[in-house]
């Protein structure tokens, strides 16, 4: 059998679908028939098999999409009930040498294993095989979350298909209702065993609350919920995430009937009341757990609730209150996170507090000396604010970021010396960082953009003529002076082919765009040769290389018949 290309494989497989859809199967000579369902489907599987071989040829690395060609192949099998065969096959790629230890076997095949449990328990009824599935998917993935989070499920819809089809014959009055269905089962005895194995298996309080999340979308599992949250407590009680889940339970916990409110003003009151007693677990969470990552749920709870909308004024300003104490007991505390300082400075610009954000940000700036986004924010207030003292904290900003990280401080310092400065002051510090290695890049392109506007199309050749020479340089330099030239009212084609060229010499190998381009001024000027895109296109084929030579040659036919 001839070898064939992943992405030919994957054609085949897209092929093959739409036909399936369609109900008919195109051949290579183009004719058309009709075909029963189990021939296509054995044609989906001959297509499939084609794959295995290929992929056992290949070592591992290379099987970025071929998740989506099991997951049709298995699909195709569940037509024709077949689900075995899939799983033979899957095997046999699970013991290749090739394979052993790749990144796709352990998500895709966990995932197969899931919608084969799936299949057997919604389209064919069958619990206990569905069951057997999960077990043995277990063996090969015994650390999987997913599967037993799945696994749990099944065993809690399948007591609840259970509990339904009692209630039918009950209602019946059918003797053998009592006989047919295990009270142990009916009491969640095999989730209870999953559950079990889960938690001996899978660490992490985040994973103990998927797993009562999911008891919590069934109504019989009161008791279970109640054992998984006592084992959440005893095995975390040090976990942020437990004591965040304990909090926001307070939230969830109803009234009875006759005592849920009816006006609006009392529904407020009790809203206040419970995110009151949200704040006092968390608080007493913080008494023994003082770190950043529960503050962190601290601020994000509180910040969720002041976000939520109300009519009533009280709750507004009582959240809006917590929200700010919160902000503050965590800055005091030191363990505020960095991307709360945003938040907190949002919400002082809301509430009209300017002052408060500057010395904010002169603290945030003192605890976060490093970071970039950090002194950015607080320039930009300052240029804002038209601050006094904004040079000297730009100063003290470029001293304590790292050099290679300074180009964004640097470029709201040109946009600021553009609309504050002289125009002598502002070329001054762009002659600077044109210098600069870690800036010259952007800085050209904004250099020679600021020339033009300002002092017009000679100077702005001067400056290009002065910088050209000077490397390294980006794409967007020798853009921005095509577009330049072109802006012109009677623009020269001899110097656009001098942009053009001069950009080939630096990014002819690797951009067909620019190719393109070329190619199209050509055509379209009005001084253009269009006997020059012939070897402009052969010089493109012999200095283009690897993938970039076909994608040139696709847009180039895009091209010439008119749809680029």
């Amino acid at each position: 059998m001839r070898s064939i290309s992943l992405s030919s494989f994957l054609r085949g497989v897209s092929v093959l679908d739409t036909s399936l859809r369609k109900g008919r199967l195109k051949l290579l000579s183009n004719r058309r028939f009709i075909v029963s369902s189990n021939e296509l489907l054995r044609n989906g599987g001959m297509i499939f098999n084609c794959g295995c071989l290929m992929w056992k040829s290949v070592r591992s690395g290379t099987l970025s999409n071929n998740s989506a060609a099991s997951s049709l192949h298995f699909w195709l099998c569940t037509q024709i009930n077949q689900v075995t065969r899939s799983f033979a096959v899957i095997y046999q790629l699970k013991q290749s040498p090739d394979l052993v230890g790749s990144k796709f076997l352990c998500l895709s095949f966990s995932a197969l294993w899931i919608m084969a449990a799936k299949w057997e328990f919604e389209d064919q009824l069958s619990s206990e095989t569905a069951r057997n599935i999960f077990l043995r998917a277990l063996r090969f993935h015994p650390d999987s979350a997913k599967l037993y989070q799945e696994y749990f499920r099944m065993e809690l819809m399948s007591v609840e298909k259970q509990k339904n089809e009692k209630e039918i014959l009950r209602r019946a009055n059918l003797d053998t209702a009592k006989d047919l269905y295990s009270g142990e089962i009916l009491n969640c005895g095999l989730a209870r065993v999953v559950y079990k194995a889960a938690v001996q298996n899978i660490k992490g309080a985040k994973f103990h609350l998927s797993l009562l999340s999911i008891a919590k979308h069934f109504k019989f599992t009161k008791d279970l919920q109640r054992k998984i949250l006592a084992d959440l407590q005893r095995l975390y009680a040090e976990d942020p995430h437990t004591w965040d889940f304990l909090a926001r339970q307070e939230l969830s916990d109803e009234l009875p009937a006759p005592e849920a409110p009816k006006s609006k003003q009392k529904k407020a009151e009790i809203l206040a009341q419970k995110e009151e007693q949200c704040s006092r677990v968390y608080e007493r969470a913080l008494a023994s757990l003082q770190t950043e990552s529960m503050w962190e749920l601290y601020v994000s709870f509180c910040l969720e609730r002041y976000k939520r909308k109300t009519n009533s004024e009280e709750l507004k300003q009582q959240r809006q209150d917590r929200l700010l104490s919160t902000f503050q007991a965590a800055h005091d505390a030191g363990l505020l996170p960095q991307a709360r300082y945003y938040d907190w400075i949002s919400l002082l610009f809301t509430l009209e507090k300017g002052d408060l954000a500057v010395q904010l940000l002169e603290a945030a700036t003192d605890r976060f000396p490093g970071s970039v986004d950090m002194w950015k924010k607080r320039l930009e207030l300052l240029i804002t604010l038209k601050a006094e003292n904004l040079e000297k904290v730009f100063e003290k900003a470029l001293a304590l970021v790292k050099t290679q990280e300074s180009l964004p401080l640097w470029e709201l310092m040109v946009d600021w010396s553009e609309m504050e400065r002289s125009e002598k002051a502002t070329e001054s510090l762009y002659q600077k960082l044109v210098l600069n290695p870690n800036t010259t890049k952007t800085m050209k392109v904004k250099y020679l953009q600021w020339t033009y506007r300002i002092q017009g199309y000679k100077r702005a050749r001067k400056v290009f003529s002065s910088l050209q020479e000077n490397r390294p340089f980006s794409e967007d330099f020798f853009k921005m002076m095509i577009d330049i030239e072109k802006d012109q009212e009677k623009s020269k084609m001899g110097n656009l082919r001098e942009y053009y060229e001069r950009a080939l010499r630096e990014f002819g190998a690797a951009k067909p765009d620019i190719w393109l381009s070329y190619i199209k001024e050509e055509l379209s000027h009005a001084e253009g040769k269009p006997e020059n895109c012939g070897p402009i296109h052969w010089r493109a084929i012999k200095v283009l290389q690897g993938p970039a030579v076909e994608e040139f040659v696709n847009k180039y036919a895009l091209l010439q018949s008119g749809h680029l």
